[in-house]
């Protein structure tokens, strides 16, 4: 009853109880995750460094640790080392960019609980943190367990007999004297058929002769085995073994040599103590967050990582045996329709049908990887022409025209390939990619639905050159044109800002969005003169505003990596405003993450120049990068953006939390403004409202409209507010 009476006790306990050390050499980091677990209950501690971390674990009781890897001085394995010879009490959860396998197993195998890759999920942490504590109480009363049985040796045999570990003896010949009652949970065994067998009948036969000696271990003291893996059979007769997964089980061992010394002090060895722990959820957890680490979640295909890892394994094979290999870029024709319409959840059932049709296609030594969004790219090895790459294109091609049948909708794709082949069309991976995102584009330009393969002479293609010189020409003709969409306190419902969008109005192809050419005008660097329109344009507009007597409100611009990336984009940014003697803090810029992770010296030093003028910066649709939060700290920042899609993920009546709350969070933590975009409904606006969005923009307020219908609508706006009429 005493052992009940502390399991309550335990079980009762609540986070404020708990006390969690956070170890991690980046201060906005360890602050958001701090503001996390305050918020939810949990009472934390700080360390900026593993020679901090341990200081503190020396000198304060900690239940729970959170702690990065890659730190300066004493890293994280250090830290896991210390904590793991100094035997505190203590769980371990890993928080790191570190995601090698080697990093995972190493912190694993020096005792870490669980480990969560950076940027990590606010909701996937909270859930391990929990798991922690719980884990550690559990520790706790099995502690308490073993103290109250200690007292006679029927409340031993007890423990042992209900330990999660294979507790064995064996004689000085190796045949079993003693199993506790787990054996046949794990290997299927009654305990009455080891008794009396020889250890060997359970080792795996591909373990060594080493192995064996561990597990009949003769050594005591310092020498004696500790924490090795082995592989034990499962008895193939058993009951039980239908409901096990694997015919072997993965233990990790201690065994030490048992003696008796005589009446002249001499010593006989009679026999092994040893334990074997059942490991095969951490193996698991160690493949699965190696898997997590190198694959796309949505599809299973590899991510940009696995597959550059395979493009270097292909070069440096390719290169040594003479051979030519393939790299085709592929991307969906129209694909963002189909989620603007039918909703991201549509759009991610058919990338993960596309992905299958796709590897139905290929060999079992090629490479399909996901880059991200609706971009795929595939690597064929070994390929012994054109026409066969040919013939793989085509077959692909064919199966994504097929229709899709997905919750009663039935939908035709097509898509655009694009093929550069080793060496012709360059001799490193980020060449060939490039090469095949260029022969990709010229699909699109030329129709879609099709594929290319690159050569030197396609930049002079004439469809290449008819695409510039459209681009040329809507500059001339003046038919671009800037829409504003108005951005909203979600309280007052006061329009408090503006955001300057593209539109171009094709002679032949009529009203063009900006994912309709964007991608065209950064690969002919087009992007930079239409942006210097873009900015002029935009500052006609207030200028226009402040001579109407209207108030002052603030405009954001879209701005392109390719324009950051020249060196005098800042210089002539101040520049032309000051031209139209307009304030700088009515202006912001919003950049998309990707790409961002590259740390361009140019664009950090352009984005600071324009920060440092009083120019806000916004990183739009943040989470949706394949970036790490440490560009945060690289770039200057001022705000980030929730975009339609996590917005569209927020439902009537639903207690899950959401993305957004992740975002927001994150945003508190490192003291940077939260904006939501795409609010559609009242639900998504007060939920954003509710999270701490001052500022919002969606169709609930207004779609983008033109210059004039933009002065109209201020002009109109009374000076009070509020300035929209919502539905009930």
């Amino acid at each position: 009853m005493a052992v009940q009476t502390i399991d309550n006790s335990l079980m009762k306990r609540t986070p404020e109880a708990f006390q969690v050390l956070i170890v991690d050499d980046q201060l906005p980091l360890l602050r958001s995750l701090q503001a996390l677990l305050q918020i939810n209950g949990y009472r934390t501690d700080l360390a900026r460094s593993g020679s901090e971390a341990i200081s503190k674990l020396q000198d304060n009781s900690y239940q729970l640790l959170l702690l990065d890897l890659v730190m300066p001085g004493i890293d994280g394995l250090e830290v896991l080392e210390f904590t793991r010879q100094a035997e505190l009490d203590i769980e371990v959860i890993i928080v790191s960019g570190e995601t090698s396998f080697a990093a995972v197993k190493d912190a694993m195998r020096l005792g870490a609980y669980d480990f969560i890759r950076k940027p990590y999920n606010p909701e996937e942490l909270l859930q391990v943190v929990d798991d922690g504590i719980k884990r550690h109480q559990k520790k706790q009363q099995l502690e308490n367990c073993e103290k109250s049985l200690h007292e006679s040796e029927r409340l031993h045999r007890f423990i042992v007999n209900n330990s999660p570990d294979f507790i064995y003896m064996l004689s000085a010949d190796g045949m079993f004297t003693y199993v506790n009652d787990v054996v046949e949970n794990l290997l299927g065994y009654k305990r009455h058929e080891l008794l009396g067998r020889h250890f060997s009948e359970i080792i795996h036969p591909h373990n060594a002769d080493e192995i064996h000696n561990f597990f009949s271990e003769q050594r005591g003291g310092d020498r004696a085995t500790r924490s090795i893996e082995i592989r034990l059979l499962v008895n193939p007769e058993s009951d039980r073994v239908e409901g096990l997964d694997n015919s072997e089980l993965v233990v990790e061992l201690n065994a030490i040599g048992m003696y008796d010394t005589d009446r002249f002090g001499r010593k006989t060895f009679t026999g092994t103590l040893g334990c074997a722990r059942d490991i095969t959820e951490r193996k698991r957890s160690e493949a699965h967050i190696s898997h997590q680490a190198y694959h796309d979640m949505l599809t299973q295909l590899p991510n940009r990582i696995l597959f550059e890892d395979r493009m270097e394994q292909a070069l440096a094979h390719a290169s040594r045996n003479g051979e030519k290999f393939a790299m085709m870029f592929m991307d969906l024709d129209c694909f963002k329709l189909i989620n603007d319409t039918l909703g991201h959840v549509m759009g991610d059932l058919v990338l993960q049908q596309v992905s299958e049709r796709i590897l139905g296609c290929l060999r079992a030594e090629d490479t399909l990887a996901r880059f991200g969004g609706d971009e795929f790219c595939l690597l064929l090895s070994g390929i012994g022409s054109r026409e066969s790459v040919s013939a793989v294109a085509e077959k692909i091609l064919k199966e994504i025209r097929q229709p899709f049948s997905i919750n009663d909708h039935e939908l035709y794709l097509s898509s655009s390939v694009g093929i550069a082949v080793y060496p012709d069309a360059g001799q490193t991976g980020e060449a060939l990619l490039q090469s095949a995102d260029v022969a990709m584009y010229h699909v699109k330009a030329n129709g879609k639905d099709g594929y290319c393969f690159y050569s030197d002479t396609m930049k002079n293609d004439s469809t290449f050159l008819s695409v510039e010189r459209d681009l040329y020409s809507a500059l001339e003709n003046n038919q671009f044109q800037v829409f504003f969409q108005p951005k909203v306190n979600p309280t007052s419902h006061v329009i408090i800002g503006m955001e300057a969008l593209l539109r171009w109005q094709h002679p032949e192809r009529g009203f063009l969005y900006p994912e309709d050419f964007i991608a065209a005008a950064e690969v002919s660097k087009l992007m930079v003169p239409i942006g210097e329109w873009v900015l002029q344009r935009v500052c006609e507009e207030v200028t226009r505003w402040q001579q109407q007597g209207l108030p002052q409100i603030h405009v954001s611009l879209n701005v392109s990596l390719v324009q950051l990336k020249q060196n005098d984009f800042a210089a002539k940014f101040i520049e032309t405003l000051q031209r139209f003697k307009l304030w700088a803090n009515l202006f912001e810029v919003e950049i998309i993450e990707q790409g961002l992770n590259k740390g361009e010296q140019t664009v950090a030093r352009n984005l600071r120049a324009l920060q440092d003028y009083g120019v806000s910066v916004t990183i739009d649709d943040f989470g949706r990068g394949y970036s790490s939060l440490s560009y945060l700290q690289n770039f200057p920042v001022n705000t980030l953006k929730i975009g339609r899609s996590f917005v569209r993920e927020i439902e009537e009546g639903s207690d899950q939390t959401c993305i957004a709350d992740g975002i927001a969070m994150m945003a508190k933590g490192l003291n940077l403004k939260v904006v939501g975009s795409g609010v559609e409904n009242l639900n998504q606006l007060d939920y954003l409202r509710n999270l701490g969005c001052r500022e919002v923009q969606g169709y609930l307020y207004s779609e983008a409209i033109s210059a004039q219908d933009t002065l109209t609508l201020l002009k109109t706006c009374p000076p009070t507010g509020p300035h929209f009429a919502l539905p009930n």
